[in-house]
């Protein structure tokens, strides 16, 4: 049987790594607790988030115990990695609001029973710090010539790197420490962009206690067209259904690119390498089969297994013809928003279908409109009342946007 790490690296996780033959060893040997952060900085966890969770989900499986670090304290800061100005400032309510929400997402992937995994927020030793006991403690271990050599950092200096922003890599390296120092955790893993924080944090545990520490990072995704990974047009994909639905997560790795799905069934199912490969081999139309297998696993994951029918049931029914419509997105309306009739503009900007007025009278304009099958042709077209009564009737944009609306 290969070892995680063997399968961490067959999958694609692996893109830089401290020590590699080392922590493959560890980790065929002991059980090691490891951990990786999560700043709560909007209300949702998005795709961007699903492939580290993916990891942690492979590493608790080989028998690891994990740690998913709820960053409410760093969040009061923000993370200047990968960002071009300084992040808006949350309060405290909605930062623990946002964590709330994270934590039941969080627990669909891993077990987080307080054996097999733990569900941490730093803020229970980062809001009571003293300043300068941390300065004294801590802050005498950090080079500034050297932070200003990070890729963070030094990215953001012509723009300018507030001080507050500066203290943000002493956070997350004590965070690595205060984890080894009660749980004996040794690895701490990110995206490839949190490279120099963590190498920070390995280092502070060998400073400070004298004690071995490891770091791990996955690879930044975009896809074979050069787009960032859970973005459309739209906007980011969420974990939270009611900002992306079951149907549109469903749809948005239905449509995953034919170069991209051996990529993404190994990163984001847990299915074996040889159905893998097989699937990720197949050509042409055939490649079909393996969205679908893609798209139903990922959304059994994020939303369970009945949602994820649901939502394959209705791309078959709009696409193929097939099983039913149930689970399209769905507006309802009240009878008074509908009045004598409603535009054709107002719908597709209220289902979220188009951005703005102008788009959707682009859209129109263009002929990539249609409601019950039938193409709008004039951006002056309205829907009276009657047509919107039980079931209603499904708004398409293009090939591949659909959304039922309906008076409630």
């Amino acid at each position: 049987m290969p070892s995680v790490y063997d399968v961490l690296l067959e999958r694609g996780f692996v893109r830089q790594v401290t020590h590699e033959e080392a922590l493959r060893e560890l980790l065929e040997k002991e059980q090691v607790t490891f951990y990786i952060g999560f700043d709560p900085t909007a209300d949702s966890l998005h795709v961007g988030h699903v492939l580290p969770l993916m990891a942690m989900a492979h590493l608790q499986r080989a028998g690891h115990r994990a740690i998913a670090l709820l960053g409410a304290g760093t969040a009061m800061i923000g993370d200047p990695t990968g960002r071009t100005e300084m992040r808006r400032m949350l309060t405290r309510e909605a930062i623990a609001a946002n964590a709330e929400r994270f934590k039941e997402q969080i627990g669909r992937y891993l077990a987080l029973d307080g054996e097999r995994g733990l569900l941490l927020d730093n803020s229970e030793w980062l809001l009571p710090l003293n300043y300068i006991g941390f300065l004294r403690e801590i802050g005498v271990h950090f080079s500034v010539n050297r932070m200003l050599e990070a890729e963070c950092f030094r990215t953001r200096m012509e723009r300018g790197l507030s001080f507050i922003e500066f203290n943000y890599m002493l956070l997350q390296a004590y965070d690595f420490l205060v984890l080894h120092r009660r749980y004996g955790c040794r690895l701490q893993m990110g995206g490839d962009d949190q490279w120099s924080n963590i190498l920070a944090g390995a280092d502070l545990i060998r400073r400070v206690e004298g004690a071995e520490a490891f770091g791990l990072t996955f690879p930044l995704l975009t896809t074979s067209s050069g787009r960032k990974m859970g973005k459309t047009e739209a906007g980011a994909v969420w974990l939270d259904p009611a900002k992306t639905s079951p149907y549109e997560f469903y749809q948005y790795w239905r449509n995953t690119e034919d170069a991209d799905v051996m990529r993404f069934l190994a990163l984001y199912t847990f299915l074996p390498m040889e159905e893998v490969r097989r699937l990720g081999s197949l050509r042409d139309r055939a490649i079909n089969e393996a969205k679908k297998v893609l798209a139903f696993e990922v959304t059994k994951l994020a939303h369970g297994e009945e949602a994820a029918a649901r939502a394959q049931a209705a791309a078959e029914a709009l696409f193929e013809g097939a099983g039913d419509g149930e689970g399209v997105p769905t507006s309802v309306l009240r009878p008074e928003e509908v009045g004598e009739a409603i535009s054709i503009l107002d719908l597709l900007v209220r289902t979220g279908l188009a951005p703005t007025r102008s788009e959707a009278r682009r859209l129109i304009d263009q002929g990539g409109v249609a409601v019950g099958g039938e193409k709008v042709e004039s951006i002056t077209a309205v829907l009276p009342p009657e047509k919107l009564q039980g079931e209603g009737v499904i708004l398409r944009k293009g090939k591949k946007g659909f959304h039922r609306v309906r008076i409630g």
